[in-house]
This record gives C-alpha cells, structure tokens and sequence, in this order.
C-alpha cells in the first residue's frame, strides 16, 4: 500500500522544466538525471516502478517537458511512450539560399553542418517540426521535396499557354514574385505583368534580380539600389538581358507558385509600389507607368 501510494503521489514542480535524457542513458543514470533536475524525489522508487511496470527497457531517450503537477506514474508513462517536445523552424518565403542556411545555422536545437548542395529555390518555405538533435540536413532534404512535390503540383494544374515550358522556368518566375509584392491578393496580378512582358519579347526589368546579381545571392543590398546597378553585367539581372534568369532568386512560397500558374488575365505592363498600403499601382502604357511614379515620389 505504501509503495502504491508513492507510485502515484503527486509532487508540485517549482516551475516549467526541460530535460535532455541522451540516448543510452539506461535507467539508473536516467533516474539520476531526473533526481538532479527536481522531477523526482528519489531514484530507487523510480527504478523499483520501472521494473514492476515492465517499462525499464522501454524508456525513451530525447528531451522531454515537465510543469505542472507530476508523479512517478506520470513521469514514467510520458518516458515509455516517448512523449518528447516537439520543436519548429520555420523558414520565411521569400529568403535566399544563404538566409535559409543561416536560420538553420542559428536554430540550437538542430543538430550537424548543411553538407548537402542544396540549389537556389528549392526550399520550400514552410514551418517544420522536429525533435531535438535532428540533423539540418534532414529538415532541408524534407523541404526539397516539399518543393518539389509543390512546384510539380502547381505546374500541372496551370493555366494554358504560358510563356514557361518546364517547371524549373516557373520556378524562376515564381521567386521573382514572391520578392516583388508580399501582397496575397496583388500575387497573380504581378504574375501577370511578369507574364505579360515574356509575351511580347519585353525585359522583366525587376529589381530583385539585379540586388540578387549585385550582392551575389545575399539580397542584403545594406543601401538604395543605384542607376549604375541596372547595367551590372549579369545573366541575373533583368534590365540587361531579356527573358527569365538562369535559376531564381529565392525560394517562393505555395501562393506565389499559385499566382505563377493562374496569373490575372489583364493588359497591364508596369507597376510601382503606391508608397501606402505596401500594395502597388499598375499600369498599361509608359505614359500611365510615369504618372504612377511620379506620385510615388510625391509621396515619398
């Protein structure tokens, strides 16, 4: 009856806790992790408990979470069946390869360097879980294919006769919206424009490409982007050479591969950011794309 009563004896934590069990841990040195981080009371009971319960060979290693009221029973049914903390990255849309790299690098719960050669935009952006100590690349290889089972998707169900005959063309043109408006119901309109300037043999003529011809792939420019900036000699940069870059610039997320593969149907060729809402103002002709600007700097 003692020992019962001990088994589900319920003790008060001081606070939330977090405790890392290392694989081969076994289950004296377990105990004693859980001694030194004030989840039990005595390691004896809860060896005895593991051995009546069967569970002694089952306990699981990785980090596990603690608050609250806990006990003995508890403590051992959340180690059998390995009730860890689920953690999550998350990787924004629109970063660059470098930047994507950089928030894995950054994130203390992943494990290993990035050794595989991963390419410009096929990350998919998304928020990822993981356990404890899973390896960067395991979470990079996931969004690789995250990606490419989207871009495959998006490419299939596209709209008919668009300027780009493979998927990796899409790719491209999907960066290069996803760095021009962050504005989901303006996407397929600047698709549009984008779509609009292949059709008739015109240059993109978009900004992001030459910050991302310019810095080399980091797209942190640090100042304005010059005049002198648009005749940068780069197959990147859109105000020199005509058509698509040679890969994208960034890796798009699902609403700007969406907007890519059903672009608005509209006559539009230019646009400028309108200086308020964050949205932007487009444009038919030269004449109104001027107009356009000329009030943006007004503004500004």
């Amino acid at each position: 009856m003692y020992a019962k009563n001990e088994y589900n004896k319920v003790y008060a934590l001081g606070g939330p806790k977090e405790v890392v069990i290392e694989r081969g841990s076994g289950l004296n040195k377990t105990a004693t992790i859980l001694v030194n981080e004030d989840i039990i009371k005595n390691p004896y009971w809860f060896i005895l408990f593991a051995r009546i319960q069967g569970v002694e060979n089952s306990l699981k290693a990785g980090e596990y979470g603690f608050h609250g009221d806990v006990s003995y029973s508890s403590v051992l049914d959340k180690l059998a069946q390995g009730d860890v903390i689920v953690r999550s990255v998350t990787i924004p849309e629109g970063k660059a390869l470098v930047e994507i790299k950089q928030i894995m690098a950054a994130n203390p719960y992943l494990s290993g360097e990035i050794k595989e050669n991963y390419k410009e935009g096929e990350i998919l952006p998304e928020t990822y879980h993981f356990t404890r100590g899973e390896e960067r690349d395991a979470i990079l290889e996931k969004a690789r294919q995250a990606m490419k089972k989207e871009l495959l998707k998006a490419f299939s169900e596209r709209t008919d006769n668009l300027p780009f005959k493979t998927p990796e063309e899409m790719l491209v043109l999907a960066s290069i919206v996803e760095k021009e408006t962050g504005v989901d119901s303006e996407r397929a309109k600047v698709a549009s424009v984008f779509v609009n300037r292949l059709r008739l043999g015109m240059k993109l003529q978009t900004d992001p490409t030459v910050i991302y011809a310019v810095t080399q792939g980091k797209m942190d420019l640090g100042r304005p982007l010059y005049k002198r900036d648009l005749a940068y000699d780069s197959p990147y940069n859109t105000y020199v050479y005509e058509g698509l870059p040679p890969a994208p610039i960034c890796s798009p997320g699902k609403a700007a591969l969406f907007a890519v593969a059903h672009p608005d149907n509209t006559p539009y060729l230019y646009f400028v950011a309108d200086g308020m809402t964050g949205g932007h103002r487009f444009a038919k002709t030269l004449s109104e794309h001027n107009a356009n600007v000329a009030h943006y700097r007004q503004i500004k």
